[in-house]
């Protein structure tokens, strides 16, 4: 069998393909040829279909002959942002430029600009004039619609009108891609393809279909609290392809259509694309590794789409909530193929999705018509129809664990714990046996039920539940890892304090713990702008300035460092019982005692007031 080869990806790679090539794909990653690389994704199907792919990845974004040297593409440039938002890749939470770029070579920070989706754009024009230009990725499926943008801390249009791109393609979005590639090679001119699914595109009024929906505009959106809230909320019910309708937002000037979803993919569908030629490593153009391939290297993705909903995920959004999974005989053949590698020890380092045991639609409505909008398939109660379904997911784990060759299977993506209580304790105990490497990932995200119903997570108690039966499974060989969050829109600072109790109450010292970052199209980010709930109408305590440092230090409240801060929480929240010796204290009193006078922007409970920025 012939070794698998790499997409061109070099100006000297793409002048020797004879004919010339179909599509430049522009990216702000590296180009590592491994299923998690969104370019290489993209890449492969499209060279599946029949199509010439040559990838740009990271260009000089200051210098259109770092593209004219690629030569000129027969149909379109295609232009990504890469696996992650460049603002998100480029800026901490608290919006610090970061030090390290994962998805780079060597880590190197600056190879990718700010707002790459539309840099690219800008550069693509410049070198090839009067060319197609199309746009996707999560960076651009995130900010299709007028969208609030944390960096700037202001709305902006959708990035379709912002980039001046002809096409956006939303979501994963290979059924839309395939599409329009096919309609632009039979001769079709970009700007007349308007009713592609999963698209996004300009239009004027009387192009627009009969039945769509007018959002609140983007002057409205802009200006008006409540107006932002309809439209998400609108946005938030149409976002299914079983029932969604066509939608319009003026921009102003101009409209944009946004398509509904295309159907999700098959099984069949999924494994095929899962089966493309990958080679599995960068592209030898790099001297340097790739540090977002070291953790997925071996890994494997079982399934997409994610039922969760929670109020922050931006992942849940670009792929939606209908599950779709892959076979066991595919995931199979997957690794296998890792033993073709030297490299490969046995360990496989995951086989999961955006949730790992949400492998299947576990509603047989759903399976026939979709999600239900406007209702959680597990907040605030799991749904009467909801069907716990971790059979096939655990037999395809035993498929795996069962190849020779292989030694460990784990799963790391994460396990939504209520879900998997809502089935028999044999899957937790076999997971507990054979898939989890002395420490288990759960995200709790909070401990303040006031928090996690805004968070669309599941209460304290189903936590405490578990945690027991956790135990009992594992026999207290195993530990769990909780991922937290702070800062959350509806966190007050009376809520960071109950959390850090009940941290302490249940000897949970978390490693991982994150400021929340809104970042575009969630729910959360909705609440973190407006100070709404988009869905329920409630106004909501946003924690900005330094209340988010305060809450941060109280997740990690044993540290050294941050006792001037928890104590000055404390203070602020009249819980001074929690400052001292006894058993139930946070922080050891202080000789004297501190002040704690109250920061600028935080009321005398922390649930009013609104800084100025994070």
């Amino acid at each position: 069998m012939r070794a698998p080869r790499f997409l061109p990806a070099t100006p000297e790679e793409a002048r020797s393909l004879p004919g010339g090539f179909d599509f430049l794909l522009i990216t702000g990653d590296a180009y590592v040829d491994h299923p998690t690389f969104a370019n290489a994704l993209v890449g492969r199907y499209l060279e599946s279909l029949g199509f010439k792919v040559v990838l740009a990845p990271q260009p000089d974004w200051n210098d259109p002959g770092s593209l004219e040297a690629y030569g000129v593409p027969r149909l379109a440039v295609l232009v990504s942002g890469g696996n992650v938002d460049s603002m998100v890749a480029n800026y901490t939470s608290e919006r610090h430029r970061r030090s390290r770029d994962l998805f780079s070579p060597g880590g190197q920070p600056g190879l990718r600009p700010d707002r790459a989706v539309m840099a690219y754009v800008n550069l693509a024009r410049r070198a090839f004039k009067g060319l197609p230009v199309i746009i996707g990725g999560i960076e651009a499926s995130l900010r299709r619609l007028a969208h609030y943008d944390y960096w700037s801390d202001k709305v902006r249009r959708s990035i379709l009108v912002d980039s001046k791109a002809d096409l956006l393609i939303y979501g994963m979005g290979e059924r839309s891609l395939m599409e329009v590639a096919q309609r632009l090679a039979q001769g079709q001119e970009v700007r007349t393809i308007l009713d592609v699914r999963g698209t996004c595109v300009r239009v004027r009024d009387h192009q627009v279909p009969e039945g769509a929906i007018r959002l609140p505009s983007y002057d409205q959106v802009s200006s008006d609290p409540e107006a932002h809230c309809e439209a998400f909320r609108l946005a938030y019910l149409n976002s299914d392809p079983f029932g969604g309708r066509p939608m319009v937002q003026d921009q102003d000037p101009g409209l944009v259509l946004h398509n509904p979803p295309p159907e999700p993919l098959s099984t069949r569908e999924l494994d095929r694309i899962y089966q493309l030629p990958f080679v599995g490593l960068p592209h030898p153009r790099y001297r340097q590794p790739i540090p977002a391939l070291e953790e997925v290297r071996f890994s494997v993705t079982a399934h997409r789409g994610c039922i969760g909903d929670c109020s922050f995920c931006a992942i849940g959004v670009h792929q939606g909530k209908n599950i779709q999974p892959r076979s066991i005989r595919s995931v199979v053949r997957e690794v296998q193929r890792f033993l073709q590698s030297k490299d490969f020890k046995g360990v496989v380092s995951d086989v999961g999705g955006p949730s790992a045991n949400f492998h299947q639609m576990p509603c047989s409505k759903a399976d026939r018509l979709g999600v239900c909008q406007g209702r959680s398939c597990l907040r605030p109660n799991p749904c009467p129809n909801l069907e716990a379904r971790h059979r096939e997911y655990f037999e395809m784990l035993r498929a795996v664990r069962s190849i020779p060759g292989v030694k460990r299977v784990f799963v790391r993506s994460g396990v939504r714990y209520d879900y998997l209580m809502m089935d028999h304790p044999s899957y937790l105990r076999e997971l507990c046996e054979h898939h989890v490497s002395g420490q288990m990932r759960v995200a709790p995200e909070h401990l303040s039920d006031r928090v996690t119903e805004v968070m669309n997570k599941p209460p304290r108690e189903v936590l405490l539940q578990f945690m027991d039966r956790f135990r009992g499974c594992s026999g207290g060989r195993l530990f769990l890892v909780h991922y937290i969050m702070t800062s959350h829109p509806g966190c007050t600072l009376e809520d960071a304090v109950e959390m850090a109790v009940w941290l302490k109450r249940l000897r949970i010292r978390p490693r991982e713990v994150q400021d929340f970052t809104p970042t575009p199209m969630t729910r959360s980010t909705c609440m973190y702008a407006t100070g709404m709930d988009p869905m329920t109408g409630r106004r909501v305590h946003v924690p900005k300035g330094r209340e988010r440092r305060l809450q941060r230090a109280l997740a990690q409240y044993w540290v050294e460092e941050n006792r001037p801060l928890v104590e000055e929480a404390l203070r602020l929240v009249g819980r001074t019982d929690l400052i001292g010796d006894g058993p139930q204290c946070l922080i050891p009193g202080s000789p004297g005692g501190s002040k704690g006078g109250r920061p600028k922007g935080i009321g005398p409970r922390g649930r009013r007031g609104r800084g100025k920025g994070a």
